[in-house]
């Protein structure tokens, strides 16, 4: 059912009127170099202009499934051109590929405005918390256990907070706040439609905390890791990637937040609209993608026919040799070894954007 939905989806957005897309995009034509910051006003136009209609998927994705998301960051370091964009999909694990990339500005591109609203929680979060400690307690609710310092490991964090008991008082003040910020600090106009979508979010995490764990609609759906797990994963060498491993990785991703410069957006990725206008808006900024994090989004595109229309779009990016996809998929790619539990089935790889790209139909 739900992957009918999903095709149902996936073809509704594609009739929609292109009428207004060539004006849309043209407003990006002229050049200017990326700001060190996006006022509140640009970062909710960006947002706005890029996002198609709200879609469904067949799980709420709270939180990721990839246990091995971290074993291709010492390529992908190698890779990736620091200071250039990042654009991704999906909730948490894009924070640890930024702390990896270190660009100068992020877009988080997912079909579910479920999504946009997870990353506008995310970004209030960051911006009210001073270290991993505090942000950790307001993340889940709980009040931050004694003893942690800047030094704490990202195990020795969550290993602390198992023992946390949920606290309610900080559950209503907590998302008290991230409403004010949102909509008092930055004057964001979010419908009743997104605060429904935060409050979804912020109880789902208060209610389950850092043993949170994907789950597919309905519930159920195979032993997926915890958020914990994930955080406290390591790149396949012994190393803590996450982007709560220390304090640098941290704060480098609050820092983006901080500065607009993480900006969520509501499409699919064989949609008209949304891959084109961050390329528009990226190519107006003279700005060039140094990681594109699919997903194993492209194994949809084709069940559903429109892997050509996603090719077409991701061709409008601005790249060069040193742009590179990171994609998943289930079952391993050739050469690599399947896993199995803990959702450790999905294996990654990093792979060069242009050449992949070169056969792609002609954008129009």
């Amino acid at each position: 059912m739900a992957k009918r939905r999903f095709r149902a989806l996936s073809k509704a957005v594609l009739t929609i009127a292109l009428v207004g897309l060539p004006a849309l995009l043209q407003d990006y034509a002229s050049a200017q170099k990326l700001p060190m910051r996006l006022t509140d006003q640009e970062f909710w136009k960006l947002s706005s202009d890029a996002s198609e209609p709200d879609g469904t998927f067949h799980s709420e994705n709270l939180v990721s499934n990839e246990i091995r998301f971290q074993t291709v960051i010492p390529q992908l370091v190698d890779a990736a051109v620091p200071g250039r964009a990042y654009v991704g999909v999906g909730s948490e694990q894009n924070f640890t590929y930024i702390a990896a990339t270190k660009p100068a500005v992020a877009i988080i591109v997912d079909i579910r405005r479920g999504n946009l609203d997870l990353h506008l929680v995310y970004k209030a979060l960051f911006e009210m918390s001073a270290n991993r400690v505090e942000f950790v307690s307001r993340v889940f609710s709980r009040d931050k256990p004694a003893g942690l310092t800047a030094t704490s490991t990202a195990a020795d964090i969550f290993a602390a907070f198992r023992t946390a008991a949920p606290s309610r008082a900080l559950y209503e003040q907590n998302l008290k706040e991230i409403k004010s910020a949102l909509q008092t600090k930055h004057a964001f106009p979010l419908s009743k439609g997104d605060l429904d979508g935060i409050d979804f979010v912020y109880r789902n995490w208060f209610e389950q905390g850092p043993d949170i764990r994907y789950q597919l609609n309905g519930g159920g759906g195979g032993n997926f890791p915890t958020y914990a797990e994930l955080m406290m994963g390591s790149d396949g060498a012994g190393r803590n990637r996450s982007y709560l491993a220390s304090e640098d990785t941290f704060r480098l991703v609050k820092d983006l937040q901080t500065r607009n410069m993480i900006v969520p957006i509501v499409g699919n990725f064989g949609g008209p609209k949304a891959i084109r206008t961050v390329a528009a808006w990226l190519k107006q900024k003279e700005t060039i993608v140094s990681t594109f994090y699919t997903s194993n989004v492209e194994q949809y595109l084709r069940q559903d026919g429109i892997f050509g229309n996603f090719c077409s779009s991701a061709a409008t990016l601005p790249m060069d040799a040193k742009s590179v996809f990171v994609r998943s998929a289930r079952a391993g790619f050739a050469g690599q070894p399947e896993v199995v539990g803990a959702g450790g089935n999905f294996n990654l790889e990093v792979k060069p954007m242009k050449p992949d790209l070169a056969s792609c139909p002609a954008a129009r």
